[in-house]
């Protein structure tokens, strides 16, 4: 009891010192304001993911793609309007989805506790609930508290959204602008052993890597010999792929295994394995236990860049548009 009203005492300074706005986040913060909230995320979205297993991976990119432009304040959920191109019309967020899982947690809590709940804490809890049904356990802690933002621009998604052709000193550099660390772009990348990739995303490793119809040396011959039987063309902008073969439903550690074979699906994967640092810190998450307790630190991490909080921002009656 004590450490919870010296956190409340801590956020509500930090609240009036930063003008509402900071990583002024809690566990259980719709306690008493909405108590079925968390409940209420966990329940449909395990209904969503009964039958769709491919969600989790969606709904964690919804999630990573939100933090990453604007922090994470539910702007990758608005919609374009006459004047304004939205993110989720930005090209790397076309393939996005996940939104009717969202509509439909909000739809409930606003029915049980209208304007209380935040689109953004939504998205953050639905991509720990989505992960979590495979373990029917919680996988990570979710801080709550924040409030939706009113801006969403797919220039701002262009400019944020780390791409999969990225090396790892444009990686680094990306994480390092977010507050997140080496470790936190090792950990998070971990996120791709579930979902799929489409072929316009790699076929440019398969072939024509340095632009002369060669592919990527780093990449195992193997493998690659395999994607070319799916990415039949550097045209091909409609095949998936999984990113982790054959266990791309689950989620666990294999990720750094299938990476330490020269299998990563991604430029930005394999880049991992160029820089000395975060090479050892792949080493490290083999064992899916370290991974497990790592990634629920970096998920905190990513899920608290740039929040609003006290009085900054709204909660939006429903999450496709700002309130009128």
């Amino acid at each position: 009891m004590k450490t919870n009203i010296l956190l409340l005492f801590v956020c509500i300074v930090f609240s009036l010192l930063s003008v509402g706005q900071g990583d002024c986040l809690r566990m259980n913060f719709y306690s008493h304001t909405c108590r079925l909230a968390e409940e209420t995320v966990k329940n449909i979205t395990w209904k969503h993911v009964s039958s769709n297993p491919a969600l989790p991976a969606k709904l964690l990119r919804l999630h990573f793609h939100d933090c990453f432009v604007r922090g994470c304040d539910g702007s990758v959920l608005l919609n374009s309007t006459a004047n304004s191109t939205a993110e989720k019309d930005a090209i790397p967020n076309l393939s996005l989805a996940g939104f009717d899982v969202i509509d439909d947690v909000k739809t409930q809590l606003e029915k049980i506790c209208p304007g209380v709940v935040s689109c953004a804490d939504i998205v953050s809890l639905a991509a720990r609930d989505s992960v979590s049904f495979q373990f029917k356990r919680s996988m990570w802690e979710v801080l709550t508290g924040r409030r939706d933002g009113n801006v969403s621009l797919a220039s701002e998604a262009l400019s944020n959204i780390p791409s999969p052709f990225l090396n790892f000193t444009t990686l680094e550099q990306s994480f390092a602008r977010k507050g997140l660390t080496v470790h936190d772009l090792v950990i998070l990348s971990g996120a791709h052993t579930i979902g799929i990739g489409h072929c316009n995303l790699l076929s440019n490793r398969l072939y024509n890597f340095t632009g002369k119809g060669d592919t990527d040396p780093t990449l195992n011959s193997t493998y690659a010999a395999f994607l070319r039987t799916k990415c039949q063309s550097l045209s091909d902008t409609t095949t998936i792929v999984e990113m982790d073969p054959k266990s791309s439903l689950s989620f666990d550690s294999d990720y750094y295994t299938i990476l330490k074979q020269h299998m990563g699906l991604f430029q930005s994967d394999a880049a991992l394995l160029t820089n000395k640092d975060s090479s050892k810190i792949v080493d490290e998450l083999l064992d899916s236990n370290d991974f497990f307790i790592k990634f629920n630190k970096s998920m905190n991490s990513m899920g608290a860049i740039g929040v609003l909080t006290g009085s900054s921002g709204e909660i939006r009656k429903k999450c496709s548009v700002v309130n009128s």
